[in-house]
């Protein structure tokens, strides 16, 4: 695997086909060692970002590091990453919601809040077309979380 840090930085290029790789590549190192959870910081800043493709890569990391989050950084910027629950982005929000699960799996401190959030979105923020589809993930998240 190439180095962490250079696929850190890969998650900010223009190029979105080599930011998705990396994603793609840290996601699977998330999956085996800590290694890239050391890179925390950087995931909370992706999810304010003003690009969603970008806000979808943090979300996502945020989630595939939640069994390493041993300092509980997750605990502390729930809010922010509940947030996107309902991002102006619908596909943004579902990024969000289907990464919900991991986080409850890793975090059963969060499993009320996440819940709670998941409840009370409106998904009538969104075009007729994507209601459907947001809310179907809201529904699976929760069974997810509940099982």
């Amino acid at each position: 695997m190439e180095n962490v840090t250079e696929l850190i930085e890969r998650l900010y290029s223009k190029d979105e086909k080599s930011a998705y790789a990396a994603l793609q590549l840290l996601q699977a190192e998330s999956e085996k060692s800590n290694d890239v959870y050391k890179f925390f910081d950087r995931f909370v800043e992706l999810i304010e970002d003003s690009n969603s493709y970008r806000r979808n890569r943090g979300l996502i990391l945020i989630s595939a590091n939640a069994k390493w989050d041993t300092e509980y950084k997750i605990d502390e910027i729930i809010d922010e990453y509940l947030k996107h629950i309902l991002d102006e982005k619908p596909i943004t929000s579902r990024q969000c919601i289907k990464a919900l699960p991991n986080i409850a799996r890793y975090k059963p401190e969060l499993v009320e809040c996440i819940i709670g959030a998941l409840r009370t979105a409106d998904t009538g923020i969104y075009k007729d077309s994507m209601q459907p589809l947001v809310y179907k993930d809201i529904m699976s998240a929760l069974k997810q979380i509940n099982q």
